[in-house]
C-alpha cells in the first residue's frame, strides 16, 4: 500500500507517516514548508522521514493544483492522509486569507486529487474547534457544528461539508477526524504545551488565558496516531441507519462519509496542567493571567465512543506520563 501525506513535515503528518513507514508500507509526504512557525523544526521531522526507508519527499503547496494532481497520478497512492492545513485559532484573526489558501483551496485540490484517482479512502484531518459555542458536554459527533467562534473552525467544518458532496457525488469514501488537543514529542511551538515548556525553561512568564479557568482535553501524540491509522484501513461506508427525517452530520444515508472524534476523553483544567509540567521541568511557572482570547472557548471534552465501536480505538497515555515524554524530547532536542 501506497499512501500520500499531505503535512508531513508538521506535528502530526511526521508522526503518521513514521507510524506507516514502519508498518512496511510507503510514503509519498507533501509539505510546503509555510512560515506559520520556525521551519527549522520542519525541516527536523521532514529528516528524521528521509532517512527511513520507503519515503519519498517533495516540497509542494497543495494550492497548486496542477502540481498535486500531476505528482498524484505519477505516484498513485492507494490511500491520501489529508493532515496539511493552515493551523491555529488566534493567527486567523490578522491572517485570514492564509486560510482560505489552505483550507479550502487546498482541500477542494485534494478532493480533485482524490476524485481523478478514484481513491479507495480519504482521511483528513478535521478539529474540535468546529464544536465553537456548543456548551454540552462532552461534545459528541451527532452534536451541532453550526456555530464556529473561528476561522480556522469555520474552514474545517467546511471541509466536512465539501467531503460529504464529494462522498455523494462520486462515491469516494470520506473520513473526517476532529483532533482534540495534541501535544507531544515534536509538538508546534506556538501551541501551548511547547510554548509553555519553552517559557519555563528560559523563566519567562507564560499567558494564561480566561484567568486559568479552560479545560482541554489534552490528547498524547501516539494515541493520536493509532486512531488515525486504524481510521486509514476502515474504509467509510454510508450509513443504513441514518434517519433523513433526523440527520446527524456525523454520517450519511447517501454517501460513504463518516466524521470521528479524536482524543482522550478526559479534561484536564488548564492549572493542573501547567502543576504537571513544572513538575517534569522542574522549576515554577511565572504565570501571567489574561481574560479569553477572541475565538477562542473554555472547553473541550471528547466524546470517543464512536471510534472506539469503529476501530477499537482506546487512548492508554495520561497526561504525566505524556508530559515526562514531551519534556524529555525538548530537552534534547533544544538543549536546555
Amino acid at each position: 500500500m501506497t499512501i500520500l501525506v499531505t503535512g508531513a513535515a508538521g506535528f502530526v503528518g511526521s508522526h503518521v507517516a513514521a507510524r506507516v513507514l514502519r508498518e512496511g508500507r510507503r510514503v509519498h509526504g507533501v509539505d510546503s514548508f509555510t512560515p506559520y512557525y520556525d521551519v527549522t523544526l520542519k525541516e527536523a521531522r521532514w529528516a528524521r522521514l528521509e532517512s527511513r526507508g520507503g519515503f519519498t519527499a517533495h516540497r509542494l503547496d497543495l494550492a497548486d493544483k496542477t502540481a498535486l494532481l500531476e505528482l498524484c497520478a505519477k505516484t498513485k497512492p492507494t490511500r491520501i492522509v489529508h493532515l496539511a492545513a493552515q493551523p491555529g485559532v488566534r493567527y486567523g484573526i490578522d491572517n485570514p486569507q492564509a486560510y482560505l489558501d489552505s483550507n479550502l483551496t487546498g482541500f477542494m485540490n485534494v478532493l480533485e486529487a482524490a476524485r481523478a484517482l478514484e481513491i479507495p479512502h480519504l482521511v483528513y484531518a478535521s478539529t474540535s474547534s468546529v464544536y465553537g459555542a456548543n456548551k454540552k458536554m462532552p461534545f459528541a459527533e451527532h452534536h451541532s457544528a453550526s456555530h464556529p467562534m473561528s476561522l480556522y473552525a469555520a474552514t474545517k467544518r467546511a471541509n466536512e461539508l465539501l467531503a460529504h458532496s464529494y462522498a455523494n457525488i462520486f462515491r469516494i469514501p470520506m473520513t473526517g477526524l476532529r483532533f482534540f488537543t495534541v501535544y507531544g514529542p515534536w509538538g508546534r511551538p506556538d501551541m501551548a504545551p511547547q510554548k509553555f515548556t519553552a517559557r519555563i525553561f528560559k523563566g519567562e512568564p507564560i499567558d494564561v488565558y480566561n484567568q486559568g479557568q479552560m479545560k482541554r482535553d489534552f490528547t498524547f501524540i501516539d494515541d493520536i496516531v493509532e486512531g488515525v491509522v486504524r481510521v486509514t484501513d476502515h474504509i467509510a461506508t454510508v450509513d443504513e441507519e441514518w434517519d433523513a427525517n433526523a440527520p446527524t452530520p456525523d454520517t450519511s444515508g447517501v454517501a460513504p462519509f463518516r466524521v470521528y472524534n479524536i482524543g482522550r476523553g478526559a479534561p484536564v483544567d488548564l492549572m493542573d496542567f501547567i502543576t504537571t509540567l513544572e513538575k517534569h521541568i522542574g522549576k515554577k511557572a511565572q504565570l501571567n493571567f489574561m481574560p479569553i482570547q477572541a475565538g477562542d472557548v473554555e472547553g473541550t471534552w471528547c466524546d470517543v465512543s464512536a471510534l472506539e465501536r469503529a476501530v477499537g480505538y482506546k487512548p492508554t497515555i495520561g497526561l504525566d506520563d505524556g508530559l515526562r515524554e514531551t519534556v524529555a524530547w525538548f530537552r534534547d532536542f533544544y538543549k536546555v
